[in-house]
Parts: structure tokens; C-alpha cells; sequence
């Protein structure tokens, strides 16, 4: 059971803060015990029952968010080719329901060489995969992507210094 204060990814939906545990606000049938949940993103509320099937986990580390960005460069784009919309959709939306950070990057990274259905995903894969790491790593969301390419720049030269040596 997570804890009040705790980060969580919730399913495919976005990272967020476990507000409380308890009885909701509204009326139910059984007897259960709710999260009370707030996207770090977003200005909804959610409540789903503390038993629920929907995939949850605690926000990586911020020592697994720096391996992450680490491995950045080395993580390969998806060698998926399909001409077919449904195959396409079904492909980008196992990876996004695969709750990997890895396969984010690869999704990413693939996805902004082709078509619309793949902007598509590429850009949930963004914000879900920035969202995780802006928590993670303590830093406002705005600032993950240049955080990144700032983190790939300083390893590009560390490599780069290396090779020539």
C-alpha cells in the first residue's frame, strides 16, 4: 500500500502524488478503502480503490533517473516498420503500457522520424516519461528536457575526449 505524500505512475495516465487513503468523497457500495490522487500534472483529482487492477509504481529514484538519461544514448530507436494505423497504434500502445522508462526513450526516439499516429505517441511518451523524471529528479517539469540534453551533451564530450585519447 502506498503512503499520503508518496509519487505513483498510474496506469497510462500520468505520475502522481497519493494525497490520502481513505473513505472518498462520494458514496459507494462497498466498504473500501480509496487513494485520493493528484496528477503532477493537470488539475483533476482521482480516486481509485486502494485494491484496484490498474497498474501503479513508485516513481523511479533519482539515481535511477540519472542512469536513465546516462543511458539515453545508447538506447536504440524501435526497428518497428508498419504501414497499417491499428498494427501501429497497438505497437506504440505496448510500449507505453510497459511502464518502462527504456522503452519511453526508445518509443521517443523512433517515433520523431514518421507519421502523425506516431507523433502521437511520442509525445504521451514525452510526458509521461518526463513527468517520472521531473519528480524523480526534483526538478520542475519545464525543465527536464533541456536538464536531458544537457546531461547527453556532457556525455557526447566525455566520449568524445575518450576516443581520441
Amino acid at each position: 500500500m502506498y503512503q499520503a505524500g508518496e509519487f505513483i505512475v498510474y496506469g497510462t495516465n500520468s505520475v502522481c502524488r497519493v494525497e490520502s487513503i481513505g473513505k472518498p468523497p462520494f458514496e459507494t457500495e462497498e466498504d473500501k478503502l480509496y487513494y485520493t490522487l493528484v496528477p503532477v500534472t493537470g488539475t483533476e483529482t482521482i480516486y481509485i480503490p486502494t485494491d484496484s487492477p490498474v497498474f501503479t509504481r513508485p516513481v523511479i529514484s533519482r539515481e535511477k533517473a540519472e542512469e536513465l538519461i546516462n543511458s539515453i544514448p545508447d538506447i536504440e530507436e524501435d526497428h518497428f516498420v508498419c504501414h497499417s494505423v491499428r498494427m501501429a497504434n497497438e505497437h506504440y500502445q505496448a510500449a507505453l503500457q510497459s511502464h518502462d522508462c527504456e522503452e519511453l526513450v526508445q518509443l521517443i526516439k523512433t517515433v520523431y522520424r514518421v507519421s502523425q499516429v506516431d507523433q502521437r505517441y511520442r509525445k504521451r511518451a514525452e510526458e509521461l516519461l518526463n513527468s517520472e523524471l521531473s519528480v524523480a529528479l526534483g526538478i520542475p517539469l519545464k525543465e527536464v528536457p533541456a536538464y536531458i540534453n544537457q546531461r547527453i551533451g556532457k556525455l557526447e564530450k566525455k566520449t568524445a575526449k575518450k576516443t581520441v585519447e
